[in-house]
């Protein structure tokens, strides 16, 4: 029995001991000396320990690296990595300061596999892990003496207080590389760093190959993201050292506008530039920019002398030549290829005479690649110079950074919508409509107009006679008279049949009945396209092959004549390519109707909610049908003369065009806003529930928020194929509610 109480002691103890053995290996520093080296499985940790070095291991590798990261951030984010070209094949590593004072990574075997390579020998050296996240090797007895540092070492992230150098003189470019994949941390093939050639400017490169670039920094922000003017803080805080350091080398460096924010920049293995900002709360990291995020953001999309137009909305759409150039090959350009560009259509003259070229002003740009700063006060003398200069294509006078010419080809222009810079193109005189062709062209024109006017004058007596034959006509004639033909009643006889003389233009078409029972074959039954609350919708055919939608509204419709009125007030006086257009109306006893052009798709929730239709509906096409929609909506809201709410926004309501135009139709329950009043009450709660936003549908109350929050339902629909409806009896109630609890 004492015995097996002394084994157990003997087994407490040797526990114990490893216990402490392990604590003892796995310690952590703030410094690196002769006497205090890191070992795989110790650390150094900066003073106030955000950021952490040590040995680690990329995801799903055994192979080990020396590197810095954030120590409390989970998970392990590496910022920077010591022996990224010659990793270490087992734990057996160390990190210390060799006898000529470099600091080395060295394996079991005492091989150095990599080194700071700092000469001549340094005897008096140590290492610190400084709150910026930079290894400094400094003098133990003057720490601000440094003889290396990583941050003029950097792998593929830059952090704040970084400084990003180059020197056009000896071509010296501090780079960022990517690591080859997410296993290894060895150089990618994409690199980033400031531009030897021209103005400073940041640019992505792939081997040699431009693949982005940020456009000539211009003291605040750089000229190719002009989003950085409107966006956050966070993309504030770069400065460009002035003037240029001793040796003739500048750099960039970032300062966040608060120190305790968490900021990173980092190139992705795809040659992408994200920033990062670390959210406390989340403890998440938030992606605050990217680039390049679109098409035209890419490197030349477009070709030598064209512009890449992100607005526009298909591909062959975005690339344009500049005016006055033309294809090199109009059948690649047709058929999408834009790689070979665009050249001139008429050559410079330069060379005969320097007064025969022009400027053509074009403005929101991106400016050129290979720009050269000549030092100009002023827009005027830099023109000068460019009108000397044989080679020089185009001139800029840019705030910030003066005057800019570019004597190569134009390359890489983008057309931004918010910002950007104006650039002046020389062209032909002929191009323009030079000095000598001007006179001709007044000539022409005079001439032109002389014929327009008296054509005019011809047309308007011959409109005068017809006027007077059809008020002759509607003196003898019954307003409605029942006739064979497709008979269509002037607009004086309005004022007779809608209440107050509603449809009071000149050229509004009103039907009668039997031209529209004519039309629509008497109302046939194979005619009927749909039927809905406010009544049956006909497909007619007028002379022509004219089609029209016909929607009749019955005695039982639950849209009486003030929502009929309503309609073709609003309608008739909206114009946009996401509206539905009205042709015309027709009142006649107890008949309504009304004429739209016809849309041969017909509404939307034909093909969402159809199992045989709604694969046809791919995500470029739902995308585009969102985006109609919403221009649509715009107009009625902000962009139309009068702010109209919808109020019964769904998609049965939303109509196709043959292109599958996606627009908005039936405004029987439209009302017109000034632009002055935000939102309205009203007693009578109209519309579709399921569509309807809760301070609507309970209280009556409607803004343009309504038609917003329909809008919403719509996109949800749209997305999932799924009707706000499907869910009822289920848990969630809506699709609304299967989403929130998702």
């Amino acid at each position: 029995m004492a015995e097996l109480k002394r084994n157990l002691t003997l087994v407490s103890t040797l526990l114990i001991l490893l216990q402490l053995c392990s604590i003892v290996s796995c310690t952590t520093s703030t410094s690196i000396t002769r006497n205090n080296t890191i070992r795989d499985g110790d650390t150094l940790i900066s003073e106030e320990e955000v950021f952490e070095l040590g040995f680690f291991s990329p995801k799903d590798s055994t192979l080990r690296y020396v590197g810095i990261w954030y120590k409390n951030i989970e998970p392990q984010t590496i910022v920077w990595v010591a022996n990224r070209e010659r990793p270490l094949s087992d734990h057996n590593g160390t990190l210390k300061l060799a006898d000529d004072g470099n600091l080395v990574v060295v394996d079991g075997e005492n091989n150095t596999v990599w080194s700071t390579n700092v000469p001549p020998k340094l005897n008096d050296t140590v290492a610190v892990l400084l709150e910026t996240g930079d290894l400094v090797l400094s003098s133990d007895s003057d720490r601000d003496t440094r003889f290396w540092e990583s941050f003029n070492n950097p792998t593929d992230t830059f952090l704040p207080g970084m400084r990003v150098r180059v020197n056009p003189t000896s071509g010296e470019n501090r780079a960022f590389t990517p690591w080859m994949s997410e296993t290894d941390p060895s150089p990618g093939r994409y690199s980033l760093g400031i531009d030897p050639i021209g103005p400073p400017e940041i640019v992505i490169w792939e081997g040699e190959t431009r693949k982005w670039r940020s456009g000539p920094w211009d003291s605040v922000i750089f000229t190719g993201i002009p989003d950085m003017s409107r966006v956050t803080n966070y993309i504030y805080g770069f400065k460009l050292s002035s003037p240029p350091e001793r040796d003739g080398s500048v750099y960039f460096t970032y300062v966040p506008s608060d120190s305790s924010d968490l900021l990173r920049f980092q190139i992705t293995l795809d040659g992408v530039i994200e920033q990062f900002r670390w959210n406390k709360d989340a403890k998440s990291w938030t992606l605050l920019l990217l680039k390049p995020s679109t098409e035209c953001e890419k490197y030349n999309r477009c070709g030598n002398y064209s512009v890449c137009d992100e607005s526009k909305e298909f591909g062959s759409g975005k690339c344009s030549c500049i005016d006055g150039f033309e294809p090199v090959n109009q059948n690649l350009w047709d058929d999408g290829d834009f790689s070979g560009g665009c050249k001139r259509r008429v050559p410079l003259n330069c060379s005969q005479s320097l007064r025969e070229d022009e400027f053509m002003e074009l403005r929101g740009m991106k400016l050129p690649d290979f720009g050269s700063f000549v030092s100009l006060r002023n827009s005027e003398t830099c023109k000068d110079v460019c009108v000397r200069d044989c080679l020089c294509n185009a001139y800029a006078f840019v705030r910030g950074i003066g005057c800019m010419i570019w004597t190569r080809d134009l390359i890489d222009m983008e057309r931004f919508q918010h910002g950007g810079q104006s650039i002046n193109i020389r062209l032909a005189e002929s191009e323009l409509g030079g000095k000598e062709n001007s006179k001709l062209w007044i000539i022409i024109l005079s001439v032109i107009g002389a014929f327009l006017l008296v054509l005019c004058i011809w047309i308007l007596c011959k409109f005068k006679k017809r006027v007077k034959a059809i008020l002759w006509r509607n003196k003898h004639l019954p307003v409605f008279e029942e006739n064979k033909d497709y008979s269509v009643k002037s607009s004086s006889s309005t004022s007779q049949v809608l209440v107050g003389g509603l449809v009071d233009t000149p050229d509004f078409p009103i039907f009668s009945f039997n031209s529209v029972a004519l039309a629509t074959g008497n109302f046939a039954e194979e005619n009927k396209l749909g039927q809905g609350g406010f009544g049956t919708v006909y497909k007619g055919n007028f002379p022509g092959d004219t089609e029209i939608a016909v929607k009749r509204l019955s005695g039982k419709s639950k849209q009486g004549l003030e929502e009929f009125k309503n309609e073709i007030l609003l309608i008739a006086k909206l114009q946009h390519r996401n509206l539905v257009r009205l042709v015309g109306c027709c009142i006649e006893n107890n008949e309504k109707i009304l004429l739209y052009e016809y849309m041969p798709n017909k509404s939307l929730d034909s093909f969402l909610f159809d199992e045989g239709k709604r694969g046809s509906l791919d995500w470029k096409k739902r995308w585009y049908i969102i985006g109609g929609i919403a221009r649509g909506l715009l107009y009625l809201h902000r962009d139309s003369r009068l702010k109209i709410i919808h109020r019964d926004l769904k998609s049965s309501n939303i109509l196709l065009d043959k292109e599958m135009n996606p627009k908005i139709s039936d405004f029987g329950m439209a009302r017109i806003f000034n632009y002055r009043q935000d939102q309205a009450n009203t007693i009578r709660v109209v519309g579709t529930y399921g569509y309807m936003a809760p301070e609507y549908a309970m209280e009556g109350m409607f803004s343009d928020k309504s038609d917003v929050y329909s809008f919403g339902v719509l996109i949800l629909e749209i997305v999932s194929g799924s009707k706000n409806f499907s869910f009822r009896g289920s848990e969630h109630g809506s699709l609304i509610g299967y989403v929130s609890f998702s």
